[in-house]
């Protein structure tokens, strides 16, 4: 099912075939006018010795395969588009990309709307058969970007000018860091929230997937300005973590619901929001119109400004939240009621409130890492893309260690690097599983997490 506002459509894209290629990179898309495929329309890949064109089949269907990273420009001939069919605007006609750790690379070439509706171009793959030996990038059904971590996101991260090995090194770690500081956002506040209630929230997942959701209507679909798609994505994040709390969990403590049954709760209301998502933007992957910055050379390094712009609002935002937890009342209240609520309590505080404003917070800040993620994996959203990582969010809070802030902020950059450095010797549809594996090997030496504390049992 499609979602439409405004004056714009976003489509579930359909199966693309699966090829015996043997390129290391491919970047293809899905040409659609409205619901209605495009065909005859002709893409240019160029970049590296590289220029081919090829024309869109009968179901709006291309793809163009390349065997060397780097930075490639994937053009649209707005010639051969039927008459009244026009781009979005003109910085969509030529777009630049650089390959990643991604195999599959998913271009959105977004076209302006039409008198009889929305219309929309370059929709990406929804289970994306293409790819090297006719495997997914990264996953099993991550059309265009890989794995379902991944959706869409093989220019997501970082790239090399050249194919030495220290150089991929480096921008793995730099992609491994960024990766691991917007995790970690969705991790403090699943760690606050577990501190604060003692609740392990399996339904978090679906808070990222929300703001992703939210950014990708207000700047996509109704196509408002990004700085007010980033209040109005924060504000309504907030909003359902605050009807969290008050429609399902206060009630549940209010009668002293156990936490196996509460951590129940969670598991349906997961399933529950997850199939919701779904149903308002279909099951395929969904590309933002929202523009990714320049090509930006730091050394050997190729990346967008939009990853460092990312990376910069995500420390700042975790310095902020450091500050707030340590300087604050409330963020002292916070740490007092994670201690210990029956004192906390005892000595003036209103746990409730305090929850409240936990439940809150946690969402804003999970919503906030939905809108940073979507960046991370090539300005693409789909429907169960914060399922997908909650392993690794709850790898992080327990690598750090449960119920510490800064211990979620620890854990989530290590298992950022631990995901993207990994695939430099192994393939990547198994760097999620290296670092649930480096999560056992600390727990086994250290249980309590690297900044956890001890505690005595029995």
């Amino acid at each position: 099912m499609a979602l439409a506002t405004g004056g714009a459509t976003a489509v579930a894209a359909a199966e693309l075939p699966a090829t015996e290629s043997t390129d290391q990179f491919t970047f293809q898309g899905i040409i659609r006018d409205g619901q209605t495929p495009l065909e005859g329309v002709e893409i240019t890949v160029t970049g590296n010795g590289v220029e081919e064109t090829v024309a869109t089949d009968a179901s709006g269907a291309w793809s163009v395969g390349v065997a060397d990273p780097g930075t490639y420009t994937v053009s649209i001939d707005t010639a051969t588009l039927p008459d009244g069919v026009t781009l979005r605007g003109p910085e969509f006609e030529s777009r630049e990309f650089t390959t990643a750790s991604t195999s599959q690379i998913g271009v959105l070439f977004p076209f302006a709307a039409s008198g009889g509706g929305g219309s929309t171009g370059g929709d990406t793959g929804d289970t994306g058969n293409t790819g090297t030996g006719g495997d997914t990038g990264t996953g099993d059904t991550g059309g265009t970007g890989g794995d379902a971590a991944d959706p869409g996101g093989g220019s997501a991260a970082t790239g090399t000018t050249d194919n030495s090995f220290w150089s991929t090194v480096l921008a793995r770690a730099v992609s491994g860091l960024g990766f691991g500081l917007l995790m970690a956002l969705g991790a403090i506040g699943i760690t606050l929230i577990y501190g604060t209630t003692g609740v392990s929230n399996f339904a978090h997942g679906e808070l990222l997937t929300f703001g992703g959701i939210v950014f990708y209507a207000t700047t996509t679909l109704v196509n408002w300005p990004v700085w007010i798609a980033v209040i109005i994505t924060l504000v309504a994040s907030a909003a359902l973590g605050y009807m969290h709390d008050w429609a399902i969990f206060k009630p549940l403590r209010k009668r002293g619901v156990g936490l196996v049954q509460v951590l129940i709760v969670t598991i349906g209301l997961s399933i529950a929001l997850r199939y919701f998502f779904q149903f308002l933007i279909g099951g395929g992957i969904l590309g933002l119109s929202v523009p990714r910055g320049d090509i930006l050379n730091v050394g050997p390094i190729v990346m967008r400004t939009g990853d460092v712009v990312s990376m910069v609002i995500a420390i700042v935002v975790l310095v902020a939240v450091g500050l707030f937890l340590t300087r604050t009342r409330l963020g002292k209240a916070t740490r007092a009621v994670s201690d210990n609520a029956s004192l906390a309590s005892a000595s003036g505080i209103d746990v409730d409130r305090v929850i409240r404003i936990v439940w809150v917070l946690g969402a804003l800040l999970t919503g906030g890492s939905g809108i940073l993620y979507t960046y991370f994996i090539g300005a693409n959203i789909k429907w169960d893309v914060g399922f997908t990582v909650l392993l690794l969010l709850f790898a992080g809070v327990t690598l750090g260690g449960l119920g510490s802030a800064f211990g979620a902020l620890v854990g989530a950059v290590v298992v950022g690097l631990v995901t993207e450095l990994s695939t430099l010797w192994i393939a990547a549809d198994l760097r999620y599983a290296v670092a649930l594996l480096v999560l056992i090997l600390v727990l086994l030496f250290r249980p309590q997490g690297i900044l956890g504390r001890r505690e005595r049992v029995g």
